[in-house]
């Protein structure tokens, strides 16, 4: 089993700036200690005739190809716009600025 110290703990502990009272110390040193044996065993497959995949299955890109198209004039766009003002929507000011 790997072995972490409590020092080590503390040390990381400080540099996330996480307060742990000493017994959260000495409790997350055993658990740091059996996440690094599992993440050591996970290193030690033999994986030498694996190819290195980011995904378990083929990703196919769905979307549609970017073409360019025409889309609505300002005028058609403020059409239905509950308000407008200088040819832009007109909306209901939320900060207490100045407008």
């Amino acid at each position: 089993m790997s072995v972490i110290s409590r020092s080590e703990v503390e040390h990381l502990a400080r540099l996330a700036r996480i307060d742990m009272s000493d017994e959260e110390l000495d409790r997350m040193a055993g658990q740091l200690g059996a996440v690094l044996d599992a993440v050591a065993q996970v290193s030690s497959a033999v994986t030498e005739d694996v190819p290195a995949t980011s995904h378990p299955v083929p990703l196919v890109n769905v979307t549609r190809p970017d073409v360019v198209r025409p889309g609505l004039s300002a005028a058609d766009a403020l059409a239905g716009a509950p308000a407008s003002e200088d040819g832009r929507f007109r909306v209901p000011q939320i900060l207490e600025e100045d407008a």
